[in-house]
């Protein structure tokens, strides 16, 4: 009980404004002297390591300091001549601070502008002059934007370390970091069927680029575990953990469960013309650019045959349709016809923020056109809740930040839930389907290649059962796309279909033992792991390792995912 109310009744707006301007002070006060703290801790790693010999000059002395603290914190970076040789121009420059946030932020200054270097030559270079295949082409201009979104987020991260300590955004600056090293990737990954000159010419040019955004990451993550081994972290989240996003409010929150949409929503769409357009991408273009206000799109039931894109710029963007066999979105773009796997995607998001609610996304090209994406997602704190995601090889793309789905039906063959976001899957149905003659069906494919990333897959009190008969087919839980592909499924329900082995090699025999894959108390006659494949990454993992990969700490989502309305459970 505050002192101040024996003083007489307070109104409730004031007393919460007073309590919140209290937690503030509160937090300020932590954050201030975690800082401290994590400084010293950070400062005596850093400078602990020198010893120099006395009978130097002072100037020597100071010289050879800092040449040994830039290489101390080179150290943990997975590209240390590059790193070494990038911070290094800090001191001949004549910027000597060298406290570990001035690094981490000079880090990212060299890494936005390598990148920046590159969209400029992906625009300019007459490499790229007289393309002919229409496959390269349009790789060339997935490049232009994956490295604008990668330049964004270096941006952000910039920002916020500017202007924010460090402890209190670490897990946006990883999320950012490893969107923007997944941006750069890709751009790559589209050439793979280029001629070889022109692919060892992309990834001779972002060498640098990828070199320096990783370095950043190792950094930040450095600086990370130095904090957790204080518990700092943890004292900086308790007087918030159940404070609202500005970006949602609650009616918002009340939008998501109401049934009568009439008067409640900012822009209808009907394919019977009783909306204000007929098509989606007609009704995204009103949406304002960078708005902090929620805009809410209505799409009554039918089948929009339509290739959809939320811009980058259309953030807080809600779409509702009248169920997820109602409102279905439908296209059937695919690479066997010379669209690269990046822009097959019938549905697309890349504005942050966003929310879509009982809507169909599908592809219906067929198993034999390959690769085919129906919903592929790249925006940071994506919510789907009862959506039904269907196609073949490579259904949905999570592919870069942090998203969550719930109660969402999700049919494929091949690699059918792919990317390097960090997801989770909590409550839905994943069903494999018939794929052509002599394919094996496998669940997921992530694409984690950096250790620091914080990306992976997990899948958690889903029901995984079989789309028709299968009884001919070999369905497994997932192959390593990249080296340290990270996937776990927690407490899913798994019928006798998935193959004994469990897991499959992207190729050969074996997987990297850099991988890391867990199967956490599930049930059912597929969840069985006796005959498991016996590899160095498929782990036995404790409650205490299971609960990472959860809401509340794989995702933060505590934090903002309960302002999209949708149920969810933060933990074990």
């Amino acid at each position: 009980m505050s002192s101040f109310k024996s003083y007489g009744k307070v109104d409730e707006h004031e007393q919460m404004m007073l309590d919140a301007r209290r937690k503030t002070r509160k937090r300020i006060t932590i954050i201030s002297l975690s800082s401290i703290i994590l400084a010293g801790v950070v400062f005596a790693t850093v400078f602990g390591i020198v010893n120099n010999s006395r009978g130097n000059s002072q100037s020597g002395n100071n010289a050879q300091s800092l040449t040994n603290s830039f290489k101390a914190v080179c150290d943990v970076t997975l590209y240390k001549d590059s790193c070494y040789r990038s911070l290094g121009s800090l001191y001949h420059s004549g910027q000597v601070q060298v406290q570990p946030e001035e690094l981490f932020k000079f880090s990212i200054k060299v890494a936005l502008t390598e990148v920046s270097k590159a969209v400029i030559f992906f625009s300019e270079n007459g490499v790229f002059k007289g393309l002919n295949d229409s496959r390269t082409k349009e790789a060339l201009e997935n490049c232009r934007d994956l490295l604008d979104l990668a330049v964004d987020h270096l941006n952000s991260s910039l920002t916020s370390a500017e202007n924010s300590s460090l402890l209190d955004v670490f897990d946006d600056h990883e999320t950012w970091l490893s969107a923007a090293g997944t941006y750069q990737q890709t751009c790559i990954e589209g050439f793979e069927d280029a001629k070889e000159a022109l692919k060892e010419s992309v990834v001779s040019y972002l060498k640098n680029s990828t070199h320096f955004t990783s370095n950043s990451l190792a950094i930040i993550t450095w600086i990370n575990k130095a904090s957790s081994t204080l518990n700092l972290r943890r004292l900086l989240s308790l007087p918030f953990q159940n404070e609202a996003p500005e970006w949602l409010h609650s009616k918002d929150r009340k939008l998501l469960g109401t049934k009568d949409l009439k008067g409640k929503v900012d822009i209808v769409v009907a394919k019977d013309g009783s909306g204000k357009y007929k098509t989606i991408s007609a009704a995204l273009k009103l949406v304002p650019n960078k708005s902090n206000k929620r805009t809410v799109i209505y799409v009554k039931r039918g089948v929009y045959y339509e290739n959809v894109r939320v811009e980058k710029t259309k953030w807080n963007v809600m779409i509702i349709g009248d169920g997820m066999n109602a409102t279905i979105v439908s296209g059937s773009r695919n690479f066997v016809d010379g669209t690269p796997t990046f822009s097959t995607a019938t549905f697309a998001v890349f504005g942050r923020n966003f929310i879509a609610r009982d809507m169909g996304f599908r592809n219906t090209a067929g198993p034999k056109k390959q690769q085919a994406v129906a919903l592929m997602t790249s925006a940071d704190r994506a919510v789907y809740y009862r959506c039904h995601i269907d196609a073949y090889q490579d259904t949905l793309y999570a592919h870069s930040n942090r998203q969550f789905y719930r109660e969402c039906n999700i049919y494929g063959t091949v690699d059918f839930i792919f990317g390097n976001s960090a997801v989770i899957l909590q409550n839905c149905n994943i069903l494999p389907k018939l794929p052509i003659l002599g394919q094996q069906n496998t669940i997921t494919a992530q694409g984690k290649f950096d250790p620091n990333m914080n990306t992976g897959i997990s899948i958690q009190n889903c029901n995984i059962s079989p789309f028709g008969n299968l009884s001919s087919v070999q369905t497994y839980l997932g192959r390593p796309w990249k080296n340290y592909s990270t996937t776990v499924y927690m407490r899913s329900r798994m019928e006798s279909f998935i193959n004994p082995k469990g897991w499959l090699p992207w190729v050969g025999n074996s997987a990297p033992d850099t991988l890391f894959y867990a199967e956490f108390q599930n049930v059912g006659e597929g969840a069985i792991t006796k005959n498991r494949v016996k590899w160095k990454g498929l782990r036995t993992i404790t409650s205490k390792k299971a609960s990472m990969f959860t809401i509340k700490v794989f995702l933060q989502g505590d934090r903002w995912i309960p302002a999209s309305g949708a149920p969810f459970k933060s933990d074990l």
